[in-house]
Protein backbone atom coordinates (compact mmCIF):
# COMPACT_ATOMS: atom_id res chain seq x y z
CA UNK A 1 0.00 0.00 0.00
CA UNK A 2 0.93 3.41 -1.09
CA UNK A 3 1.96 5.86 1.98
CA UNK A 4 -0.08 8.73 2.23
CA UNK A 5 0.64 11.91 0.34
CA UNK A 6 2.68 14.25 3.23
CA UNK A 7 -0.22 16.83 4.57
CA UNK A 8 0.23 20.55 4.83
CA UNK A 9 3.11 21.50 6.89
CA UNK A 10 3.09 21.08 10.93
CA UNK A 11 0.62 23.95 12.39
CA UNK A 12 -1.25 24.03 16.01
CA UNK A 13 -4.69 24.15 15.47
CA UNK A 14 -6.00 26.61 17.16
CA UNK A 15 -8.86 26.67 20.31
CA UNK A 16 -7.87 23.86 22.17
CA UNK A 17 -7.06 24.13 25.96
CA UNK A 18 -4.17 22.24 27.63
CA UNK A 19 -4.89 19.50 29.37
CA UNK A 20 -1.93 17.77 31.96
CA UNK A 21 0.38 20.20 30.99
CA UNK A 22 0.55 18.86 27.27
CA UNK A 23 0.55 21.22 24.69
CA UNK A 24 -2.74 19.91 23.17
CA UNK A 25 -3.11 22.61 20.22
CA UNK A 26 0.03 21.11 18.45
CA UNK A 27 -0.54 17.52 19.33
CA UNK A 28 -3.69 18.17 17.46
CA UNK A 29 -2.04 18.74 14.86
CA UNK A 30 -2.40 16.07 11.67
CA UNK A 31 1.03 15.43 11.23
CA UNK A 32 1.76 15.14 14.81
CA UNK A 33 -0.95 12.94 15.05
CA UNK A 34 0.47 10.62 12.36
CA UNK A 35 3.42 10.18 14.00
CA UNK A 36 1.81 9.43 17.48
CA UNK A 37 -0.98 6.78 15.81
CA UNK A 38 2.12 4.74 14.63
CA UNK A 39 4.26 5.20 17.36
CA UNK A 40 0.74 3.61 19.43
CA UNK A 41 0.30 1.03 17.20
CA UNK A 42 3.95 0.06 17.42
CA UNK A 43 3.62 0.11 21.15
CA UNK A 44 0.28 -2.29 21.02
CA UNK A 45 1.79 -4.57 18.31
CA UNK A 46 4.74 -6.33 20.54
CA UNK A 47 8.74 -6.45 20.58
CA UNK A 48 9.99 -3.17 21.72
CA UNK A 49 7.29 -0.61 20.68
CA UNK A 50 9.98 1.03 18.66
CA UNK A 51 10.01 2.64 15.19
CA UNK A 52 13.03 5.07 13.66
CA UNK A 53 12.85 8.19 12.55
CA UNK A 54 13.33 7.54 9.18
CA UNK A 55 10.75 4.70 9.59
CA UNK A 56 7.88 7.18 10.58
CA UNK A 57 9.03 9.70 7.62
CA UNK A 58 8.59 6.90 4.90
CA UNK A 59 5.24 5.74 7.11
CA UNK A 60 3.99 8.98 7.47
CA UNK A 61 5.31 10.55 4.20
CA UNK A 62 6.93 13.58 5.69
CA UNK A 63 10.53 14.29 5.56
CA UNK A 64 12.93 13.16 7.93
CA UNK A 65 13.17 16.49 9.11
CA UNK A 66 9.61 17.36 9.86
CA UNK A 67 9.74 13.64 11.82
CA UNK A 68 12.60 14.95 14.11
CA UNK A 69 11.20 18.50 14.79
CA UNK A 70 7.80 16.59 15.50
CA UNK A 71 9.13 13.85 17.78
CA UNK A 72 11.68 16.44 19.69
CA UNK A 73 8.18 18.19 20.48
CA UNK A 74 6.44 15.22 21.24
CA UNK A 75 9.54 14.28 23.62
CA UNK A 76 9.39 17.44 25.12
CA UNK A 77 6.49 17.39 26.43
CA UNK A 78 6.85 13.85 27.64
CA UNK A 79 4.78 11.54 25.36
CA UNK A 80 7.92 9.73 23.30
CA UNK A 81 10.88 8.19 24.75
CA UNK A 82 13.85 6.38 23.21
CA UNK A 83 13.33 2.94 22.94
CA UNK A 84 17.05 1.36 22.47
CA UNK A 85 19.40 1.67 18.90
CA UNK A 86 18.83 -0.79 15.84
CA UNK A 87 21.84 -3.33 15.17
CA UNK A 88 24.08 -1.38 12.42
CA UNK A 89 24.35 -1.72 9.08
CA UNK A 90 27.11 0.12 8.17
CA UNK A 91 26.14 3.76 9.30
CA UNK A 92 25.48 5.52 12.51
CA UNK A 93 23.18 2.95 14.66
CA UNK A 94 19.46 4.37 14.66
CA UNK A 95 17.72 5.00 17.55
CA UNK A 96 13.71 3.81 17.92
CA UNK A 97 11.41 5.98 19.97
CA UNK A 98 7.98 4.51 21.39
CA UNK A 99 5.50 6.28 22.91
CA UNK A 100 5.31 6.64 26.41
CA UNK A 101 2.04 5.03 27.60
CA UNK A 102 2.39 6.04 31.03
CA UNK A 103 2.62 9.64 30.63
CA UNK A 104 -0.97 10.38 30.71
CA UNK A 105 -4.02 8.80 30.79
CA UNK A 106 -7.88 8.54 30.18
CA UNK A 107 -11.19 7.45 31.66
CA UNK A 108 -13.92 5.48 29.71
CA UNK A 109 -17.57 4.89 30.78
CA UNK A 110 -20.35 2.47 30.06
CA UNK A 111 -23.76 3.96 31.54
CA UNK A 112 -25.50 0.84 31.38
CA UNK A 113 -28.59 2.21 33.05
CA UNK A 114 -28.18 0.28 36.40
CA UNK A 115 -24.24 0.45 37.16
CA UNK A 116 -21.21 2.75 35.69
CA UNK A 117 -18.63 0.97 35.16
CA UNK A 118 -15.05 2.69 34.30
CA UNK A 119 -11.54 1.96 33.13
CA UNK A 120 -8.39 4.53 33.67
CA UNK A 121 -6.68 3.81 30.32
CA UNK A 122 -2.69 4.65 29.75
CA UNK A 123 -2.31 6.16 25.92
CA UNK A 124 -1.66 2.69 24.58
CA UNK A 125 -5.49 2.00 25.36
CA UNK A 126 -4.79 -0.23 28.31
CA UNK A 127 -6.60 -0.78 31.45
CA UNK A 128 -4.53 0.36 34.78
CA UNK A 129 -7.79 0.68 36.55
CA UNK A 130 -10.56 -0.20 36.88
CA UNK A 131 -14.14 1.58 39.32
CA UNK A 132 -17.58 0.51 39.25
CA UNK A 133 -20.63 1.33 41.54
CA UNK A 134 -24.34 1.36 40.95
CA UNK A 135 -26.11 4.25 38.91
CA UNK A 136 -29.50 4.11 38.62
CA UNK A 137 -30.59 6.21 35.22
CA UNK A 138 -34.68 6.09 35.97
CA UNK A 139 -33.64 8.94 38.55
CA UNK A 140 -34.50 12.41 37.55
CA UNK A 141 -31.87 13.84 35.25
CA UNK A 142 -30.33 15.93 37.91
CA UNK A 143 -29.70 13.70 40.66
CA UNK A 144 -28.77 11.13 37.92
CA UNK A 145 -25.94 13.60 36.70
CA UNK A 146 -24.80 14.37 40.17
CA UNK A 147 -24.22 10.87 40.37
CA UNK A 148 -22.10 10.74 37.38
CA UNK A 149 -20.08 13.04 38.19
CA UNK A 150 -19.51 11.28 41.48
CA UNK A 151 -18.53 8.06 40.17
CA UNK A 152 -16.29 9.73 37.14
CA UNK A 153 -14.47 11.48 39.89
CA UNK A 154 -13.46 8.37 41.47
CA UNK A 155 -12.56 6.97 38.75
CA UNK A 156 -10.50 9.98 37.73
CA UNK A 157 -8.92 9.71 41.12
CA UNK A 158 -7.40 6.03 40.36
CA UNK A 159 -5.40 7.48 37.30
CA UNK A 160 -1.61 7.48 38.06
CA UNK A 161 -1.08 10.09 35.51
CA UNK A 162 -2.55 13.04 34.55
CA UNK A 163 -6.14 12.68 32.48
CA UNK A 164 -6.67 13.87 29.65
CA UNK A 165 -10.45 13.41 29.21
CA UNK A 166 -13.36 11.20 29.81
CA UNK A 167 -15.11 9.25 27.15
CA UNK A 168 -18.28 7.82 28.12
CA UNK A 169 -20.80 4.97 26.58
CA UNK A 170 -24.37 4.99 27.34
CA UNK A 171 -27.66 3.80 25.27
CA UNK A 172 -28.96 5.75 22.20
CA UNK A 173 -30.15 6.80 20.31
CA UNK A 174 -27.89 10.17 20.58
CA UNK A 175 -25.95 12.81 18.65
CA UNK A 176 -22.20 11.65 19.33
CA UNK A 177 -21.25 15.50 17.90
CA UNK A 178 -22.76 17.08 20.34
CA UNK A 179 -23.52 14.70 23.29
CA UNK A 180 -27.03 15.31 23.46
CA UNK A 181 -28.87 12.45 23.93
CA UNK A 182 -32.27 11.99 22.11
CA UNK A 183 -35.10 9.49 22.73
CA UNK A 184 -33.30 7.22 25.42
CA UNK A 185 -35.16 3.78 25.03
CA UNK A 186 -36.62 2.95 28.19
CA UNK A 187 -35.54 6.63 30.27
CA UNK A 188 -37.36 8.97 28.21
CA UNK A 189 -36.85 11.69 30.63
CA UNK A 190 -33.49 11.60 29.41
CA UNK A 191 -34.27 12.91 26.12
CA UNK A 192 -32.74 16.24 25.44
CA UNK A 193 -29.95 16.03 27.93
CA UNK A 194 -26.75 17.80 26.83
CA UNK A 195 -25.15 14.99 28.82
CA UNK A 196 -20.99 16.01 27.11
CA UNK A 197 -21.31 19.94 28.23
CA UNK A 198 -23.12 18.89 31.70
CA UNK A 199 -20.19 16.33 32.25
CA UNK A 200 -17.45 18.05 31.12
CA UNK A 201 -18.51 21.13 33.35
CA UNK A 202 -19.00 18.96 36.52
CA UNK A 203 -15.57 17.00 36.20
CA UNK A 204 -13.32 19.78 34.45
CA UNK A 205 -12.27 17.80 31.81
CA UNK A 206 -12.83 17.41 28.09
CA UNK A 207 -15.64 14.76 27.81
CA UNK A 208 -16.50 12.85 24.54
CA UNK A 209 -20.12 10.61 24.27
CA UNK A 210 -21.29 7.91 22.21
CA UNK A 211 -23.56 5.41 21.77
CA UNK A 212 -22.37 1.97 23.93
CA UNK A 213 -22.29 -0.19 20.85
CA UNK A 214 -20.29 2.43 18.60
CA UNK A 215 -17.35 2.89 21.83
CA UNK A 216 -17.68 -1.11 22.30
CA UNK A 217 -16.83 -1.76 18.48
CA UNK A 218 -13.86 0.87 19.18
CA UNK A 219 -12.60 -1.92 21.16
CA UNK A 220 -12.66 -4.64 18.98
CA UNK A 221 -10.86 -2.71 16.37
CA UNK A 222 -7.86 -2.06 18.63
CA UNK A 223 -7.81 -5.79 19.44
CA UNK A 224 -4.29 -7.02 18.75
CA UNK A 225 -5.60 -9.65 15.68
CA UNK A 226 -7.41 -7.04 13.96
CA UNK A 227 -5.53 -4.83 11.27
CA UNK A 228 -5.90 -1.43 11.26
CA UNK A 229 -8.20 0.15 8.97
CA UNK A 230 -9.30 -3.38 7.64
CA UNK A 231 -12.08 -5.56 7.42
CA UNK A 232 -15.78 -5.01 8.31
CA UNK A 233 -18.22 -6.22 11.17
CA UNK A 234 -21.13 -5.73 12.98
CA UNK A 235 -20.88 -5.84 16.92
CA UNK A 236 -24.42 -6.85 18.75
CA UNK A 237 -24.88 -5.93 21.96
CA UNK A 238 -27.44 -7.89 24.63
CA UNK A 239 -27.38 -6.58 27.47
CA UNK A 240 -30.92 -4.53 29.11
CA UNK A 241 -31.59 -3.65 25.30
CA UNK A 242 -30.09 -4.78 22.17
CA UNK A 243 -28.02 -2.49 19.57
CA UNK A 244 -25.43 -2.64 17.12
CA UNK A 245 -22.41 -0.86 16.14
CA UNK A 246 -21.22 -1.07 12.04
CA UNK A 247 -17.74 -1.14 11.08
CA UNK A 248 -16.94 -0.46 7.18
CA UNK A 249 -14.10 -0.47 5.53
CA UNK A 250 -12.07 -0.26 9.25
CA UNK A 251 -14.39 2.82 9.49
CA UNK A 252 -17.25 3.06 12.37
CA UNK A 253 -20.44 3.87 10.83
CA UNK A 254 -22.51 6.14 12.31
CA UNK A 255 -25.06 7.08 9.68
CA UNK A 256 -26.03 10.48 8.28
CA UNK A 257 -28.14 11.52 11.31
CA UNK A 258 -25.78 9.11 13.58
CA UNK A 259 -28.49 6.91 14.06
CA UNK A 260 -27.24 3.47 12.52
CA UNK A 261 -26.82 0.67 14.26
CA UNK A 262 -30.27 0.84 16.35
CA UNK A 263 -30.61 -3.04 15.41
CA UNK A 264 -32.90 -4.25 18.00
CA UNK A 265 -36.10 -2.35 16.63
CA UNK A 266 -35.95 -4.11 13.33
CA UNK A 267 -39.49 -5.90 13.11
CA UNK A 268 -39.45 -9.14 12.71
CA UNK A 269 -43.17 -10.21 13.53
CA UNK A 270 -45.61 -7.52 12.88
CA UNK A 271 -48.32 -8.54 15.26
CA UNK A 272 -45.49 -9.14 18.05
CA UNK A 273 -45.61 -7.78 21.73
CA UNK A 274 -45.29 -3.90 21.84
CA UNK A 275 -41.86 -2.85 22.13
CA UNK A 276 -40.59 0.27 24.78
CA UNK A 277 -39.82 2.48 21.36
CA UNK A 278 -43.50 2.41 20.46
CA UNK A 279 -43.43 -0.22 17.73
CA UNK A 280 -44.74 -4.10 18.03
CA UNK A 281 -42.71 -6.99 17.34
CA UNK A 282 -39.15 -5.25 17.53
CA UNK A 283 -36.48 -7.86 17.78
CA UNK A 284 -35.06 -6.95 20.91
CA UNK A 285 -38.46 -6.73 22.39
CA UNK A 286 -38.79 -10.86 21.23
CA UNK A 287 -34.95 -11.00 22.24
CA UNK A 288 -35.57 -10.04 25.95
CA UNK A 289 -38.97 -11.46 26.48
CA UNK A 290 -37.48 -15.26 25.86
CA UNK A 291 -34.54 -14.15 28.24
CA UNK A 292 -36.83 -13.22 30.92
CA UNK A 293 -38.64 -16.45 30.79
CA UNK A 294 -35.44 -17.94 30.83
CA UNK A 295 -35.05 -19.87 27.07
CA UNK A 296 -31.93 -18.54 26.38
CA UNK A 297 -31.98 -20.65 23.33
CA UNK A 298 -34.69 -19.21 22.02
CA UNK A 299 -33.49 -15.64 22.22
CA UNK A 300 -30.16 -16.45 20.20
CA UNK A 301 -31.89 -17.90 17.71
CA UNK A 302 -34.15 -14.48 17.24
CA UNK A 303 -30.39 -12.82 17.95
CA UNK A 304 -29.04 -14.93 14.50
CA UNK A 305 -32.31 -13.85 12.85
CA UNK A 306 -31.56 -10.38 13.19
CA UNK A 307 -27.41 -11.17 12.77
CA UNK A 308 -28.47 -12.95 9.08
CA UNK A 309 -30.04 -10.59 8.53
CA UNK A 310 -27.39 -7.91 8.84
CA UNK A 311 -24.89 -9.99 6.74
CA UNK A 312 -27.09 -10.21 3.57
CA UNK A 313 -28.18 -6.68 4.05
CA UNK A 314 -24.21 -5.71 4.11
CA UNK A 315 -21.78 -8.07 3.24
CA UNK A 316 -19.63 -7.95 6.33
CA UNK A 317 -16.76 -10.39 7.17
CA UNK A 318 -18.08 -11.25 10.62
CA UNK A 319 -20.16 -10.93 13.46
CA UNK A 320 -19.14 -9.84 17.46
CA UNK A 321 -21.07 -10.26 20.21
CA UNK A 322 -21.23 -8.49 23.83
CA UNK A 323 -23.19 -7.17 26.37
CA UNK A 324 -24.16 -8.65 29.77
CA UNK A 325 -26.98 -11.15 28.56
CA UNK A 326 -24.65 -12.87 25.84
CA UNK A 327 -21.74 -12.82 28.77
CA UNK A 328 -23.83 -14.82 31.00
CA UNK A 329 -24.19 -17.76 28.59
CA UNK A 330 -21.69 -16.96 25.98
CA UNK A 331 -21.69 -20.36 24.65
CA UNK A 332 -25.40 -20.57 24.07
CA UNK A 333 -25.55 -17.05 22.19
CA UNK A 334 -22.22 -18.06 19.80
CA UNK A 335 -24.12 -21.95 18.93
CA UNK A 336 -27.81 -19.87 18.14
CA UNK A 337 -25.95 -17.26 16.09
CA UNK A 338 -23.48 -19.26 14.54
CA UNK A 339 -26.01 -21.59 13.05
CA UNK A 340 -27.71 -18.68 11.60
CA UNK A 341 -24.64 -17.34 9.92
CA UNK A 342 -22.95 -20.54 8.27
CA UNK A 343 -19.85 -19.98 7.22
CA UNK A 344 -19.57 -15.96 8.62
CA UNK A 345 -17.14 -16.21 11.25
CA UNK A 346 -18.96 -15.19 14.94
CA UNK A 347 -17.22 -14.35 18.31
CA UNK A 348 -16.96 -12.70 21.30
CA UNK A 349 -15.33 -9.12 22.14
CA UNK A 350 -12.00 -9.53 23.83
CA UNK A 351 -12.74 -6.86 26.48
CA UNK A 352 -15.71 -9.31 27.62
CA UNK A 353 -17.71 -6.64 30.03
CA UNK A 354 -15.43 -4.34 29.93
CA UNK A 355 -15.18 -3.76 26.16
CA UNK A 356 -17.94 -0.15 26.31
CA UNK A 357 -15.81 1.29 28.60
CA UNK A 358 -12.72 0.60 27.36
CA UNK A 359 -13.50 1.84 23.86
CA UNK A 360 -14.85 4.76 25.74
CA UNK A 361 -11.17 5.13 26.73
CA UNK A 362 -10.19 5.07 23.28
CA UNK A 363 -12.76 7.57 22.26
CA UNK A 364 -11.33 10.09 24.95
CA UNK A 365 -7.68 9.46 23.50
CA UNK A 366 -8.80 10.21 19.94
CA UNK A 367 -7.74 14.05 19.88
CA UNK A 368 -4.21 12.97 20.19
CA UNK A 369 -4.18 10.09 17.13
CA UNK A 370 -4.81 9.73 13.53
CA UNK A 371 -7.69 6.79 13.70
CA UNK A 372 -9.60 7.29 10.70
CA UNK A 373 -11.86 4.34 12.32
CA UNK A 374 -13.22 6.91 14.91
CA UNK A 375 -15.45 7.99 12.06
Amino acid sequence: MNPPQPPPPDRPTEGAAPAGGVNLPGLRSHNAALVLGLLREAATGGGTGGISRLELAARTGLTPQAVSKITARLRADGLVEEAGRLASTGGKPRTELRLAAGARCSVGAHLDGETVTAVVADLAGRTVAEHAAPLDLALPVLDGLAAMVRELRAAVALAPAPVLGVGVGIRGPLDHRTGTLHEVTGFPHWSGCPLRTELARGLGLPVAVDKNTNTAALSVLAEPRTAPGAGSFGYLHLGTGLGAALVLGGRLHRGGRAGAGEFGHQVVQLDGPPCKCGKRGCLEALCLAAVARGDTAAAARLLGVGAANLVALLDIDRVVLGGRTVLADPGAFLAGVGTALGPVPVGLAAAGPRAVAEGAALLALAPLFARAALG
